[in-house]
């Protein structure tokens, strides 16, 4: 298993010489979910396909005008972020203690081609990340560039890809070996987003993921503590509040409208390479300054979402496990 992975990660470096080619148009996000049977959709092949493919649209990512734009937009959330003050004392939240959580990344972890000083923020490697959605990248062309997209953002934070946990229940075992050969973790059990920071700084990347996906993670982590260690990178809140019906908002997703006057957030660059891609895509954090003044009542009713009588819920709910994948294959 060893040696598939280190040929995994060969076929990551080494790539052969093709033509550039534009990004595809993103499909809604339940043709995305069947995207092996939409179609134009490409059929899933073996991993070292799959592999070249993924580098292939991170050289097309890297060298975009939206790219480098999404890059700044990032480093000034994350710098805000790391420079905040400590959550206060008392019954609400507990310190935040030292930011620097986690050892610097050894060269084990570090991503192939990852360059120590381009750094995003200094310090950032105190964060952990965890990706919800990105769909079936082996087939489906915006699910690569969206993966592509997360491998940068670990790169620039040097945030180890063994401190990444991944999670679609869309996961073919192909892409399951892949992901594993990249050095992600993949996640097993279906979370429904349910994850708590446990007091560590977290970037959460969910990409054109369902409403109710970052309602459970909120719901998660309720607390100015918890919350002011979170970020996401993922559809605009904003324009979730703009979109959505507010009795449907404040019924079926309470914790998003009760966050929207405690949250700062920085929309995505809009290029037409990208448009499609990461359209409506926000980075959303949670200044301590913010939470704390919010009305105390706001962190009474930490009531666990249900959804029963939730139309079009946009999620897919917990199943079994999925299938076991054999790193032969790579």
């Amino acid at each position: 298993m060893a040696a598939a992975a280190a040929a995994a990660q060969e076929a990551w470096r080494a790539v052969s010489p093709r033509r550039r080619r534009s990004a595809a148009r993103r499909p809604k996000r339940r043709e995305a979910a069947a995207a092996a049977g939409t179609p134009g959709a490409e059929p899933e092949v073996d991993g070292g396909v799959v592999l070249r493919r993924i580098q292939e649209a991170r050289e097309d990512l890297v060298v975009s005008d939206f790219w480098s734009s999404a890059l700044e937009t990032i480093t000034g959330c994350l710098r805000k972020h790391l420079e905040q003050p400590r959550a206060p004392e008392g019954p609400l939240s507990e310190a935040l203690g030292h930011l620097h959580l986690a050892a610097p990344p050894v060269e084990a972890d570090a991503a192939p081609g990852s360059v120590p000083e381009e750094t995003l923020v200094p310090g950032t490697c105190c964060f952990k990340c965890v990706c919800y959605g990105i769909g079936n990248f082996a087939s489906c062309v915006t699910a690569r560039s969206q993966l592509a997209f997360l491998l940068l953002l670990l790169e620039r934070c040097q945030i180890p890809r063994s401190h990444c946990w991944v999670y679609d229940p869309l996961f073919s075992p192909l892409e399951i070996a892949v992901l594993n050969a990249l050095g992600v973790v993949v996640l097993r059990e279906n979370e429904e987003g349910k994850r708590s920071v446990c007091g560590e700084p977290t970037v959460f990347y969910m990409p054109h993921c369902g409403t109710a996906l970052y309602n459970n993670l909120l719901w998660s982590n309720w607390s100015v503590d918890a919350l002011s260690k979170v970020v996401i990178l993922g559809n605009s809140f904003r324009a979730l509040e703009e979109r959505l019906l507010t009795r449907i908002l404040h019924k079926h997703y309470s914790y998003v409208a009760k966050i929207l006057t405690g949250l700062e957030e920085l929309a995505f660059p809009q290029t037409p390479r990208y448009m499609d891609v990461f359209n409506d895509t926000s980075i959303h954090w949670f200044p301590v300054e913010k939470l704390t003044q919010l009305p105390m009542d706001t962190w009474a009713f930490r009531e666990e979402p249900d959804y029963q009588d939730c139309e079009d819920l946009e999620i897919i709910r917990k199943t079994e496990e999925p299938p076991g994948a054999d790193l032969s294959s790579l």
